[in-house]
């Protein structure tokens, strides 16, 4: 099968559904002070209403991975978009921090749906190569989304407040629950299900044993934290360090999220049978030297452009390690690709997660912080790559 979509549309549709991590965190991103400010309320815990949400992500891909496997894709993705809907049009309601932070969650919970069942349909229809190239056009659709999601939260800002944001988010919701339901098939047929629930989650347990698959799950994985590190802190160190202004610290934000989709177009076409280990090895570790090289001169000479120069590298990288990672981990799991994708999720959102929360102890007066975060989880993703993945020379 080609890995050219023959019916663009459900292509469009899967890749938008991939982007409920962009959705969910780059349109709110500009208002994060905001809300801190409104609710009475520090930044720290402000932060948290990006790490509930992300921990979501992490926790509803366990779910929904495995359940897919067993049930079928449309159901479970129907039901986590309409969960995604709900709370975003009850958020608006919030009046304090807490019932913000618990419905953020699970609006994480539902989103997350859109981003495991994308990536399992990927490998229902395609292997190898071709669901390289696949994942490349999904991700490069999902890139838009870090482009166009904080300017458009700038530009709401200009005429409302956060709550406005997340008014948007739920006619989002509801158009993608009604273009699901119409327009995508179920991708995995009755006989290539498992026959439990139990069989699909003990699966699971299986693919933690597999080294190479938690090489590539674990390096991408704190790759994302150093990416969840950023999303956390960018806000503060540009906006209070830097005295950008919201609208000018979107732009910033778009053009890492348009570097994203380059280097994801790059890896995507550069990615064969044979290659892949070296291409993400390769993506990482220039992340990692380009991070430690940012840490030394942003404590020499401090400076908001210096910082924004060094952050189109590191973060657009993230978009080739995640093509290649993703490629690489789904390979050898046509049957159980809701499970294997779920842990990739979990990987991915569970790191960030727990990274996010940290750059918000060390409070808002310096950027870096953020920066030596965004170090330490890129040489540790190389480490992990190096190590857990070393009998796979082949590759």
């Amino acid at each position: 099968m080609s890995a050219t979509p023959r019916h663009p549309a459900r292509t469009v549709l899967l890749g938008v559904l991939s982007a409920f991590g962009p959705l969910s965190m780059d349109m709110y991103l500009p208002a994060l002070p905001e809300v801190a400010s409104q609710l009475h309320t520090s930044s720290a815990a402000g932060q948290l209403t990006i790490t509930s949400c992300i921990f979501g992500l992490a926790a509803g891909q366990i779910i929904v991975g495995p359940l897919s496997d067993r049930w079928g894709r449309k159901p479970l993705l129907l039901a986590g978009v309409g969960l995604f809907t709900l709370t975003s049009f009850l958020i608006p309601f919030s009046a304090s921090i807490w019932p913000l932070i618990i419905l953020r969650l699970f609006q994480g919970i539902g989103g997350s749906a859109g981003q495991v069942l994308s990536r399992a349909v990927a490998r229902d229809l395609f292997a190898g190569p071709r669901l390289g190239r696949f994942l490349g056009i999904l991700m490069s659709i999902n890139g838009i989304f870090p482009i166009i999601a904080p300017l458009l939260g700038g530009a709401v800002l200009n005429f409302t407040d956060w709550r406005g944001v997340f008014v948007i988010l739920g006619m989002t919701g509801l158009i993608l629950f009604l273009w699901t339901w119409w327009g995508l098939p179920e991708t995995l047929p009755a006989d290539r299900r498992t026959t439990s629930g139990f069989a699909a989650f003990s699966q699971m347990s299986l693919l933690f044993k597999d080294r190479p698959f938690m090489g590539y799950m674990l390096s991408q994985g704190f790759v994302y934290g150093a990416l969840y590190v950023y999303i956390a802190g960018s806000a503060f160190a540009f906006e209070k360090v830097f005295h950008f202004s919201p609208q000018l610290f979107s732009i910033v934000y778009a053009i890492n999220g348009a570097g994203m989709i380059v280097a994801t177009q790059f890896a995507a076409r550069r990615l064969t049978d044979r290659n892949g280990r070296s291409l993400l090895g390769g993506s990482i570790l220039t992340a990692a030297v380009t991070s430690t090289l940012l840490l030394l001169g942003m404590s020499r000479f401090p400076s908001g452009w210096l910082l924004a120069g060094g952050l189109v590298i590191i973060i657009s990288l993230v978009g080739a390690v995640n093509t290649t990672a993703t490629t690489l981990a789904l390979g050898n799991e046509a049957q159980h690709a809701g499970a294997a994708s779920a842990l990739l999720g979990l990987g991915m959102n569970a790191i960030g997660g727990v990274m996010s929360p940290v750059v918000g102890l060390f409070g808002t007066a310096s950027a870096l912080p953020m920066v030596g975060l965004i170090m330490v989880c890129e040489w540790v993703a190389f480490l992990l790559l190096a190590v857990l993945t070393r009998q796979k020379r082949s590759e």
